[in-house]
């Protein structure tokens, strides 16, 4: 797990691997036909959890759970996990990130789910690293969105926190974002924003603008949070230096820019004094980083 970090909900983690392992066996208890087919069931074997490519390590939180439920389905003794690196470290290509030992039907049955769910989630960590490195000495800071693969989205938010990235909202129920459609239904932001106010008064309310006036609206509505939507640089440092010059009276409103942003542009975005940049696209468009598992031939034997 990353140091610090609690990592995804438990509930979250197993009902995730439930659903992954129906996928690939079948309905519980479900069965793989190669493996029980050409491997003793009373084998014991000891494979390494090895990255093939050089990247920052995820998912690992969800390798045990995996394992235990193979093997209970299995009705099989429980593999153990030894640690060589844990979520968060920045691997070369080659490093082993774990050694896995036990029954060679729970390895080889739970090792296609177990290397999907740490790929990805290594994926995910490896293109934030790349937004929080860019972001270095600017003060501001990479958030994810919720344009997350649907079922993942508790990995792949703990995911973003293991490459230095930050969580936005984890879903619809915990921050109010008003958007142009809001705005449209509603009748006006401070319509909207009143509105929030009035029925989910716990919540922390954003408010999208897409023009500097926009953001004078919002700020009169009472919003927390402002979404600098689409400008250019020019007008995002505008707007920043507008909001900025309220908050004698405003108190301090976070600002974040989003939409259409790309890492060669980072930089030069955050120091306009944003305080954070939203990045759809480490969910929704990392690649995964290459993530096998080598079972030790001269470890499998009977037992």
């Amino acid at each position: 797990m990353l140091p610090g970090d609690p990592g995804p909900e438990p509930f979250a983690v197993s009902r995730l691997v439930a659903v992954a392992l129906d996928e690939d066996l079948g309905p519980a208890p479900g069965r793989d036909v190669t493996t029980q087919a050409t491997v003793a069931a009373d084998a014991h074997g000891r494979a390494d959890v090895v990255a093939r490519d050089a990247g920052v390590v995820a998912g690992l939180v969800v390798v045990p759970e995996v394992l235990d439920q193979v093997a209970d389905r299995l009705g099989l003794p429980r593999a153990s996990v030894t640690w060589h690196v844990h979520d968060g470290a920045v691997v070369d290509a080659g490093t082993a990130l774990a050694t896995i030992e036990g029954p060679t039907h729970v390895l080889l049955v739970a090792e296609r789910t177990l290397l999907n769910l740490v790929s990805r989630a290594s994926g995910v960590a490896t293109h934030t690293h790349r937004w929080a490195q860019a972001l270095v000495g600017t003060g501001a800071q990479v958030l994810d969105t919720r344009k997350t693969t649907p079922g993942l989205r508790a990995l792949e938010k703990y995911a973003v926190r293991c490459g230095g990235g930050t969580n936005k909202r984890m879903g619809l129920f915990d921050v109010a974002m008003v958007k142009d459609n809001h705005v449209v239904a509603a009748g006006s932001v401070a319509a909207a924003v009143r509105a929030v106010r009035e029925r989910f008064a716990d919540v922390a309310v954003q408010v999208e603008v897409d023009r500097a006036e926009q953001a004078d609206e919002a700020l009169d509505a009472g919003a927390d949070f402002l979404l600098l939507d689409n400008m250019d640089t020019t007008t995002l440092a505008a707007t920043v230096a507008r909001v900025r010059a309220r908050e004698a009276t405003t108190g301090h409103v976070d600002l974040e820019a989003t939409g259409n942003l790309t890492l060669d542009r980072a930089r030069e975005v955050a120091l306009t004094g944003v305080d954070y940049l939203s990045v759809g696209a480490l969910t929704h468009s990392s690649p995964i980083l290459d993530v096998a598992l080598d079972l030790d031939p001269a470890s499998v034997a009977p037992r």
